[in-house]
């Protein structure tokens, strides 16, 4: 029977991956399919949407975290004589907020053209305001040609060396403080001969000049490619956005194409570039010498104490009416008591240990380089379909858990688990969306995305879900190795330094400074839309993590079992959990407290503490495994009456 099931359940995954299979290949995966192009083949420019970017150290303006449609009415940016239409996307893409687009330039392979018209519109008062604020802001745009996103050539001081940052500036702010809307775009577009009359791209980037034409019907930018690599630039001003009357602007554009040496495969290596490797080097040093130092700590308290403490007890005379206070072994008949709130618990014992699951896979799938890091739409849809599946795992694991405790409503159970967490998270998803709404944000997500999250959570999770409690309570329950006793003994008063709260702050710190530096990065890609890459370092960082977190958990109950606290169940969780109030604090910081906006702060704020209490979650999940295999393993070697 349950093969049955299993079988139809993956049959509906394959299909629904079958059925999105081409709004995923809408994005290009570097090493699948190149595009070979010849002469004068038409090349597609695609524009993304208007996203805000790393806000600089010098800047007095304040960072937006909502991006904008590339033809949001009040940019009055160019459109194609057809209309805008709307390009197919992943999942993961939509969720993010991209919302990709066709343009009107008109560009054909190794065909230089200069200074081509698109359009002339007219800025009123109050768009003029809005632009020029979203300068200020540092908002940019994100094309997309053959794949690759146009970009800047930038020269990275630290290491000389030059790299390619995906997206540019709206505009730029001078020296008096005036924004300057770029209203002409060279587009350099170098690419590689592979054969007689094939060509293949391997690079674009982008030089956006502002001008203020004087004759708008036969504008004046013309450069020649030489004139380019001579610094040559034309006398114009640049174009200033009046806000206290209508401006006209012409938006103009050049296309020329340079021969490179770099091949197709290694075309992405300009694009991936670790900015300050030194940091994060550092950083796992530091890291690892402290998960090494926890070890030792770990080796010499936990196995030579309990290796004396265990011979010292089995030594004794049962028979003698002797109480040898020795700590954690006076507590034997009351360590596996049923904790306050067993279902819930359990609930998110499984709930942690999906997201565990999901975390690792997908992580140990991008350090091989089987997901695209420059497409973080393919990204996330992979992590919330491993989501989905893994539900399973975290039903079973909650199902178990709850068994264990002796509980026997097994059916509610069964329900809450992949509903209670997954349906809080939807809530707070569409309770943000709301506010993206307000601001006419291209990120708020539509309904019909929506309908299509809730669909597949019910037709793969939940399934996958139940058939993962049923398996865990036809199982036979871990067994205990003591008696417990009828009558629960006193828990005698503990030391300030042994309390929960207090052990919560030590154990945080650990844990969190494996991963302190790659959050940083994190954040950048999430909020400012740059290319997360170094799934590497952020592996062997997870790995530490979920290793201190563990060593620190199991130290600390060890500390309270020894003062006669068998309450290790909820503790437990809650100091390894105790990571989460830093990375909260530590997304505090990042922000410098300058959003702009109510919708800013409330979206930085809801998803910092959604991703803080994510990744405490995890954390918890693991503490409070460990320390139920440490207190059976403890228990189960000492001589019992």
């Amino acid at each position: 029977m349950f093969p049955q099931k299993i079988s139809s359940i993956l049959f509906s995954i394959i299909s629904i991956l079958l059925i999105n299979s081409n709004s995923i290949n809408a994005f290009y995966l570097p090493g699948v399919a190149p595009t070979n192009y010849k002469e004068n083949d038409k090349i597609d420019l695609l524009v993304n949407h208007i996203t805000p970017s790393f806000r600089k150290e010098d800047s007095d303006s304040k960072t937006y975290l909502y991006s904008y449609d590339y033809y949001f009415p009040r940019f009055h940016f160019c459109k194609p004589e057809t209309g805008p239409e709307k390009q197919s996307e992943s999942l993961g893409s939509i969720i993010f907020g991209d919302r990709i687009f066709n343009s009107p330039f008109e560009i054909n392979m190794l065909k230089n053209s200069t200074c081509n018209k698109l359009c002339t519109t007219s800025y009123a008062k109050s768009d003029a305001i809005f632009v020029n604020r979203n300068i200020r802001a540092g908002f940019k745009h994100n094309w997309l040609i053959d794949g690759l996103p146009v970009a800047r050539d930038i020269l990275d001081t630290k290491t000389k060396t030059n790299f390619y940052t995906s997206g540019f500036s709206l505009g730029y702010v001078d020296g008096d403080n005036i924004p300057h809307l770029y209203n002409h775009f060279e587009i350099l577009i170098e690419y590689h001969k592979k054969s007689n009359n094939q060509y293949r791209i391997v690079g674009i980037t982008m030089n956006p000049k502002s001008y203020a034409y004087e004759n708008t019907e036969e504008p004046n930018c013309k450069l020649t490619p030489a004139e380019i690599d001579e610094g040559a630039t034309i006398d114009l001003p640049p174009i200033i956005l009046d806000q206290n009357g209508n401006t006209g602007v012409t938006f103009t554009y050049s296309v020329y194409f340079i021969e490179s040496d770099t091949v197709w495969a290694t075309r992405w290596d300009k694009y991936l570039h670790v900015f300050d490797p030194k940091i994060q080097w550092f950083s796992l040093i530091n890291v690892s010498l402290v998960v090494l130092s926890l070890s030792f700590i770990m080796s010499h308290i936990l196995i030579r104490a309990l290796k004396n403490d265990i011979q010292k007890y089995n030594e004794i005379n049962l028979d003698d009416d002797v109480i040898d206070e020795m700590g954690w072994k006076l507590i034997h008949g009351d360590i596996f008591r049923p904790p306050s709130n067993p279902m819930l618990l359990s609930v998110l014992i499984g709930s942690g240990t999906q997201l565990l699951v999901m975390t690792v896979t997908t992580t140990f799938f991008a350090l091989f380089g089987l997901l695209s890091p420059s497409n973080r739409g393919s990204l996330s849809t992979f992590m919330f379909i491993l989501y989905a599946g893994f539900g399973i795992v975290g039903a079973f694991v909650s199902a178990t858990i709850y068994k264990f405790f002796q509980g026997e409503d097994w059916k509610l159970n069964m329900i809450l688990t992949p509903v209670l967490i997954p349906g809080g998270l939807f809530g707070l998803f569409v309770f943000f969306n709301f506010f993206l709404i307000y601001v006419n944000s291209s990120g708020a997500v539509p309904l019909g995305t929506m309908i299509t999250i809730i669909l597949i959570w019910f037709i793969i999770s939940v399934p996958l879900s139940c058939i993962g409690s049923l398996l865990a309570f036809k199982r036979p329950a871990i067994k205990l190795p003591v008696k417990v006793n009828q009558i629960a003994r006193q828990i005698p008063p503990q030391p300030w330094y042994l309390k929960t709260q207090f052990m919560a702050l030590i154990a945080g710190i650990f844990p969190f400074g494996a991963i302190a530096v790659e959050m940083y990065f994190i954040y950048n890609s999430l909020w400012f839309n740059r290319i997360f890459y170094m799934f590497g370092f952020l592996f062997f960082c997870l790995l530490l993590m979920l290793l201190t977190t563990l060593l620190v958990t199991i130290l600390l109950t060890y500390f309270s079992l020894c003062n006669e606290n068998y309450k290790w169940q909820w503790q437990s969780f809650f100091i390894s959990g105790g990571i989460s109030i830093y990375i909260f604090i530590h997304s505090i910081l990042i922000s410098k407290f300058q959003l702009g906006g109510l919708t800013s702060i409330v979206l930085y704020l809801g998803y910092s503490c959604v991703i803080s209490l994510g990744v405490g979650l995890l954390c918890g999940a693991v503490g409070f495994i460990s320390v139920m295999f440490f207190v059976l393993k403890i228990y189960s070697q000492i001589k019992i009456d």
